[in-house]
């Protein structure tokens, strides 16, 4: 079949009046007529499984935790009229090499859903993301073996039991990132998030969209979660700078933009906080996390991406008892009251009065925070889409973040360390030698990279592994 693919080379939001959590230019109606984008930011909860082995013998106890956490939120979810809700459900890769598995899972959440929508009238959709099993063999087979075929196979059993969204977080590049980050290697890193990934998502967001199309369903977003995440969490721990961090986040909107240019519709995934640059370049809907993601990780984020969420998420919670029940259902209690206080301030047309609150409360204090600004964010993502190839996209927002960094540092709306500064300063000149010919990068980087890392017949690139 033919996948629809488009070519963005403007921002849909260009209006920072317009730039506001609950609304987008696109919004979607998905699962029992859940309208996302459209006004109201509704909860999407994401949980998981407790520590726990999993293989063919703990299957009865997996598909009884997965049925247990439903139900339980479901219910609670009732008991606080919650207008809609998402639930993510993402595969634990025992549950992607085993597709069946997975598919089992999905099933029970669809039928719970289903039930408390017939017997409640509670309005929710379901989004099941695969995991990208392809990273367990190194160097990864991208396109082909055992791996990608149980991945893919995944994706269609998993629709065809009962999803609503297909998503992913993808790791092509990631085999060669993860040292470039430890590093604080820039070229590295544009190589990997502007040549490597971009490549890599575009043959797999061409089979997912497929599959979405087959099945009916929707065909969501990707994260650079193991790309800016990775940084994110690293600079928390002080193994990074926190502005390499802030700069790797945004140089993650080009790869993660192409799964939109392949076909994806939205919303994107909650562990996306590039998913503001996605907003404001496509207008499809996003989700987003923050304080009630501290079950998973800590981030200096947690105020800031409510800005311009649609769906405000978890990220991920394990099934385990707390003082006031089973976690997932308090993840779901915290999120219902955070998601409520943002539909009360639409209702009463004080929304941007409260966005902007959310962003003065974290903005001056992390660079990660500042590139998340909704007006930083407008004037970044209208560079980067300006530019022609993935590349040039991951070198604009190279250059343009630090200089956006070195400003908002030198008014004094953000607060940077000594040691900080020095990184902006090395960053900076390391950014100013990336060629603007994409050939030269690629010969110089194609000179030098480990090939018993990568294989770059998988990219495209030729050579082999």
């Amino acid at each position: 079949m033919s996948v629809t693919q488009r070519t963005y080379t403007s921002c849909a939001i260009t209006d920072l009046g317009r730039f506001v959590f609950g609304r987008c230019p696109h919004p979607l109606t998905v699962g029992h007529g859940l309208e996302i984008g459209a006004g109201t930011v509704h909860p999407e909860l994401n949980f998981t499984l407790p520590l726990m082995p999993i293989d063919k013998s703990t299957m009865p106890q997996v598909r009884s935790e997965y049925a247990a956490m439903i139900e339980d939120a479901c219910s609670r979810a009732v008991a606080l009229r919650v207008p809609g809700m998402v639930v993510e459900f993402e595969l634990l890769p025992e549950l992607t090499e085993e597709p069946q598995w997975g598919a089992e899972v999905t099933a029970i959440l669809r039928e719970t859903l289903d039930r408390y929508h017939d017997h409640h009238g509670l309005v929710s959709a379901l989004r099941v993301t695969p995991n990208d099993i392809r990273e367990f063999v190194r160097p990864p087979l991208m396109r082909s073996g055992e791996k990608w075929e149980r991945m893919l196979e995944s994706f269609d059993r998993c629709a065809a039991a009962g999803a609503d969204m297909l998503a992913i977080e993808s790791t092509g590049g990631k085999e060669l990132h993860d040292d470039a980050l430890i590093a604080a290697d820039l070229p590295a890193a544009v190589f990997a998030l502007g040549v490597l990934a971009p490549r890599d998502m575009a043959s797999l967001w061409d089979r997912i969209v497929s599959i979405a199309a087959d099945h009916g369903v929707t065909a969501s977003g990707d994260s650079a979660c193991a790309f800016a995440n990775t940084a994110m969490v690293l600079a928390e721990t002080r193994y990074i700078p926190r502005v390499w961090a802030a700069l790797i986040r945004v140089m993650s909107v080009g790869r993660s933009l192409v799964a939109y240019e392949r076909g994806a519709v939205g919303p994107g995934k909650d562990c996306a906080y590039e998913g503001p640059y996605i907003k404001a370049i496509t207008g499809f809907p996003i989700a987003l996390e923050g304080a009630e993601a501290a079950c998973a990780h800590l981030s200096p984020l947690g105020n800031i991406a409510r800005a311009t969420a649609d769906l405000w998420s978890n990220e991920s919670v394990a099934n385990i008892k707390l003082l006031g029940g089973m976690a997932p259902t308090v993840s779901l209690e915290q999120l219902a009251y955070a998601t409520r206080l943002m539909n009360a301030a639409s209702a009463t047309g004080r929304e941007l009065e409260l966005r902007d609150l959310f962003v003065a409360s974290d903005a001056p204090l992390d660079p990660q925070a500042h590139v998340l600004r909704p007006d930083v964010v407008l004037e970044l993502a209208g560079q980067i889409v300006a530019e022609p190839t993935p590349y040039h996209r991951v070198r604009r927002a190279a250059l343009a973040t630090l200089v956006s960094l070195r400003t908002a540092y030198e008014t004094g709306a953000l607060s940077l360390s000594r040691p900080e500064i020095g990184w902006l300063g090395r960053l900076s000149a390391a950014a100013a030698e990336l060629p603007e010919d994409e050939d030269q990068f690629l010969e110089t980087m194609l000179a030098s990279v480990d090939r018993t890392r990568v294989r770059l017949d998988e990219y495209d690139l030729g050579g082999g592994s």
